[in-house]
């Protein structure tokens, strides 16, 4: 199994109840049961005040890399990636597990 975690930070300026960002959420909510590759799946807004901390987080899981790679190419995954480019920059980390 491979985890994907993806941790968002908002742009400068840019607040949770933005309209661009309540629809990125959304989008990225909407993923679980719709792309048949996700084997896991959570996201959810960060808890912490911590200035390194950043501000959304998906944990989510696939069974090897060619699902985790059809689901990063999937229309409706590269759609969400195309809404939080316009707010927001993020990390990734990909593992075995």
């Amino acid at each position: 199994m491979i985890r994907h975690l993806v941790l968002f930070r908002l742009n400068e300026g840019v607040g949770r109840d933005d309209p661009r960002v309540v629809r990125g959420e959304e989008a990225f909510r909407a993923l679980e049961g719709r792309i048949p590759e996700i084997r896991f799946w959570e996201c959810a807004w960060n808890i912490s005040d911590r200035p390194i901390a950043y501000d959304f987080a998906i944990n989510s899981a696939f069974e090897d890399a060619d699902a985790l790679r059809r689901y990063v190419e999937h229309p409706e995954h590269q759609a969400g990636v195309g809404l939080w480019r316009e707010f927001a920059t993020w990390v990734i980390a990909d593992y075995e597990f």
